[in-house]
């Protein structure tokens, strides 16, 4: 039942064992799931599609779809739309976007040659949504309520408090029945009526808040983007939650641990349903699992869409965001964010993942599958006034040092070259092994300008305001890398560089994290306030020629500087826009 995208390789280890895996094990042991033509693991991923995607959805993107393709079953895409006011089919597009670029797939070829769609609506089951709440209103477990949202409030209670039942809870079957109808055709005005469940007798008093006659439908008068205007009520997610694991077969209902107190009412509404004969035993069960707290990030929903409505960053895209869009636009790979969901771990147990753990994967993701190429971000002129004016010569380095198969790179040397401004010191301090000037009787410093010649320091230019614009030097001939004779020169100092003539100037944007707090948004504080002003410096760099055919979304190490990505929206043809995914170590601890 697994499809190409969302198999493992055949040479791939076992994914570590954790708690979802041993339950999942002991069910295929006991047989629990075993049903006609059905995969005995199914789950599922089921996103509102309010907003877009973040890292913390990743992680349950590759859990659910992960641990479907690793049992040989099933995953599926469900969209939760109840709640047509804040729903667009802009967020529908994006997240079946972000679940296909993170390498799954709902589509299941078969055997036959066909294939089975799993991508789902809650809306797709409105009518049987409704007729089972008319079934729960026939039985008394449901009755509408008409008092104010804030007498309901009141008398819900609170963690100390016992609530107090509702005047309206033991309205007669058949008047609730009839103004439950009433509200599905229209009669009335929003938060006129709810429908809530009736758990027990003593609900109102439940140590779990969850169980005090739960609201499990509204009225609400919103178009909504797949049923238009046919409908004027909607279910609330705690009701069309379980109904929908159970009319898909659902067998794991995997979940963070904030609907860990919600369990008991998805047991206890599937179990009601079940002897009323709408399901089939047996019905999914529910399991919690520790949502992801990443630092230096925030993952709120209203956070997120607060720093794009106040254009705080640029968008949902912004590559300072951790929303999927903007990780995919910043560089990161699916496979990195793949690694670090594995090697993050499954468990009950809120705590924090440092950002260094992310990053480190994708450094051990794009190490070993970069292009290496020279930039120099920091220009600073290099004159080699012993080299021929107008005349030039290639020199190469090969594409992957640990790769020869890709082959080799060429670019030119000639009189005039860029190289990095820390490249070179006045007073040069204690290490130092880069360009110096002479200083008395003692000569300038040898360095090697990297596959090129080792050139000594005969002085430098400054302008008016004392800068330092250019740099003297002389090279030697016979020390071009690569050729007889070269490894004679012992230097310490090996720099980059691109010639001036030929180098390609490019927009380059450094990117660092967005908050300068690992935890921007914990214990009251006003993550605003920790913004990191360092997140985002756009820059002109000079670049070796080739990188002219840099196409959008093609990543490469910039030898020295970190990992790049051509900008998959601004890049234009022979006028790439680069931004820095990361640097080449943690920097940022150090600061």
């Amino acid at each position: 039942m697994s499809n190409d995208k969302n198999s493992p390789a055949a040479d791939s280890p076992s994914a570590p064992s954790n708690f979802l895996r041993a339950i999942i094990d002991h069910d295929q042991a006991a047989g629990t799931y075993v049903r006609d033509d059905l995969p005995t693991v199914i789950t599922r991923f089921p996103p509102e599609p309010n907003g877009y995607l973040h890292v913390g959805h990743a992680k349950s993107i590759c859990l659910n779809f992960g641990l479907a393709r690793d049992y040989q079953g099933r995953c599926n895409l469900r969209f939760d739309d109840t709640n047509p006011a804040k729903e667009e089919q802009e967020y529908v597009d994006t997240i079946i976007d972000s679940v296909k670029w993170l390498g799954f797939d709902y589509d299941y070829p078969q055997a036959d040659g066909s294939v089975e769609h799993h991508l789902h609506y809650a809306s797709d089951y409105f009518d049987q949504l409704y007729a089972m709440a008319e079934y729960l209103i026939e039985q008394g477990y449901a009755y509408v309520d008409s008092q104010s949202a804030d007498d309901m409030a009141a008398n819900r209670g609170n963690f100390n408090t016992p609530g107090t039942n509702s005047p309206f809870r033991n309205r007669p079957v058949a008047e609730s029945l009839q103004i439950f109808r009433d509200m599905k055709a229209g009669k009335y005005a929003d938060g006129e009526h709810i429908l809530r469940a009736k758990i027990s007798e003593d609900a109102m008093a439940s140590p779990n808040m969850n169980l005090r006659d739960p609201a499990i439908y509204r009225i609400r008068h919103a178009h909504h983007v797949r049923t238009g205007d046919a409908w004027c009520i909607y279910p609330m997610y705690d009701y069309t939650h379980p109904i929908s694991d159970a009319l898909e077969n659902i067998t794991h209902s995997i979940c963070t641990l904030e609907f860990q107190d919600h369990r008991p009412f998805y047991d206890w509404l599937l179990e009601t349903l079940s002897k009323g004969g709408f399901f089939k035993l047996p019905v999914p069960r529910q399991y919690e699992f520790s949502r992801l707290n990443l630092t230096y990030v925030v993952t709120s929903k209203r956070k997120l869409r607060q720093l794009v409505d106040e254009k705080i960053v640029d968008g949902w895209d912004d590559p300072r965001m951790p929303t999927i869009v903007g990780l995919r636009r910043r560089g990161y790979t699916p496979e990195a964010i793949q690694l670090f969901c594995e090697r993050i771990g499954v468990t009950k147990s809120d705590g924090w993942i440092d950002m260094s753990t992310l990053e480190g994967c994708l450094r051990e993701d794009l190490d070993p599958k970069a292009p290496r190429a020279t930039a120099v971000l920091r220009p600073l002129k290099l004159i080699i006034d012993n080299y021929p004016a107008g005349q030039s010569e290639e020199c190469s380095s090969p594409v992957h040092p640990h790769h020869p198969e890709m082959g080799v790179r060429t670019f030119p040397i000639s009189r005039e070259l860029w190289i990095e401004e820390e490249d070179f010191m006045e007073v040069p301090s204690k290490g130092y092994f880069r360009y110096t000037p002479p200083s008395g009787d003692k000569p300038g410093s040898r360095v090697r300008l990297r596959h090129g010649y080792v050139t000594e320091c005969t002085g430098f230019d400054k302008d008016d305001n004392g800068n330092v614009v250019a740099v003297h030097v002389n090279y030697f001939p016979d020390s071009k890398s690569g050729t007889p004779g070269s490894d004679n020169y012992k230097v310490k100092g090996n720099i980059h560089w691109v010639s001036a003539a030929t180098a390609l100037p490019a927009e380059v944007r450094l990117f660092e994290r967005l908050f300068t707090d690992p935890h921007p948004d914990a214990g009251g504080k006003d993550f605003k306030e920790l913004l990191n002003p360092n997140a985002r410096e756009v820059i002109t760099a000079y670049l070796e020629p080739g990188m002219s055919a840099a196409l959008p979304d093609q990543r490469y190490q910039f030898e020295r500087h970190g990992y790049f990505v051509a900008d998959r929206v601004d890049s234009q043809p022979g006028k790439p826009v680069f931004n820095r995914i990361v640097t080449l170590k943690d920097s940022f601890a150090a600061k």
